[in-house]
């Protein structure tokens, strides 16, 4: 089994693939669209502004390989702004349409009396029954780095934190995942969730 790890140039590619071979799983982070359309899984992880994401991804060219995993039905999980990405598009950067896998806008986190950026670490609410989360405890703590968090128009919100407001920590439908936090930087319970994913 490979995993592809999406180098557009906007992500933490070292940290994820780190945490990927603790695991014993045999990775590769690539740009090529042949290796990503190759590969049993695919990771979409991203740090940045939405925009400049979302620009290289389409300079890239890798977008359309993007559209053909998901629908496919390869297991796809998406990281951080790898989330956002997969929605229509954001508050950060109005008028930069992002992949719209799901439907629904990521918006800035409102929370008047606290820190913006949203960054350390923060207990998970589950919503709705994940793949990512069997065997983690409802509580857990994970780790956190972002300003704006997704509002999606469906109901895929698999787990949720608060922070002066309910902010989206994952969504999912299908064989589509993705978490708002950083797994690779949440200790033992991130690598859980990365550990259920490669068991996918």
């Amino acid at each position: 089994m490979m995993i592809a790890i999406i180098d557009y140039g906007m992500g933490n590619l070292y940290s994820v693939e780190k945490a990927f071979a603790r695991l014993g799983a045999r990775v590769v982070v690539t740009s090529e669209a042949k290796a990503i359309a190759q590969a049993d899984k695919v990771v979409l992880p991203g740090v940045g502004a939405f925009g400049d994401c979302m620009k290289n991804l389409r300079s890239s060219g890798l977008i359309p390989v993007i559209e053909s995993v998901i629908a496919g039905g390869k297991p796809f999980l998406g990281i951080c702004l790898g989330l956002q990405l997969l929605f229509e598009g954001s508050e950060e950067d109005p008028g930069v349409d992002g992949l719209g896998i799901f439907a629904g806008q990521v918006r800035k986190i409102t929370a008047p009396d606290l820190k913006i950026p949203h960054m350390g670490w923060n207990s998970l609410a589950f919503q709705q029954t994940s793949p990512l989360f069997k065997g983690v405890d409802a509580g857990s703590y994970v780790y956190f780095v972002h300003s704006y968090h997704a509002v999606p128009e469906a109901d895929i919100v698999t787990a949720v934190a608060d922070y002066g407001q309910t902010v989206t920590a994952a969504v999912g439908r299908d064989n589509v995942q993705a978490v708002q936090f950083h797994p690779e930087k949440s200790s033992s319970v991130g690598l859980s969730i990365l550990a259920n994913f490669v068991k996918l």
